[in-house]
C-alpha cells in the first residue's frame, strides 16, 4: 500500500508542475495580438486605398 501512495504522489506531483505554462500563455496571447493587429491594418489599409483623396491628389499637385 505504501509503494501505491508513493507512485501516486509521483504522478500528481508531475501532473500539478506549471513549468511550460506560463510560456504558452504568452505565446497565445502573442498570436491573439498579432491577428488583431493584422486584421486592423488589413481594413485600414483597404479604407485608405479606397478613400478619395488618393486619386485627387496627384492632380492637386
Amino acid at each position: 500500500m505504501n509503494t501505491i501512495g508513493t507512485l501516486y504522489r509521483r504522478v500528481r506531483t508531475r501532473i500539478d508542475q506549471e513549468s511550460g505554462q506560463g510560456l504558452a500563455e504568452y505565446a497565445l496571447i502573442l498570436g491573439l495580438i498579432a491577428a488583431v493587429c493584422i486584421g486592423a491594418l488589413t481594413g485600414l489599409g483597404s479604407a485608405i486605398a479606397n478613400s478619395g483623396g488618393f486619386t485627387s491628389l496627384p492632380g492637386a499637385l
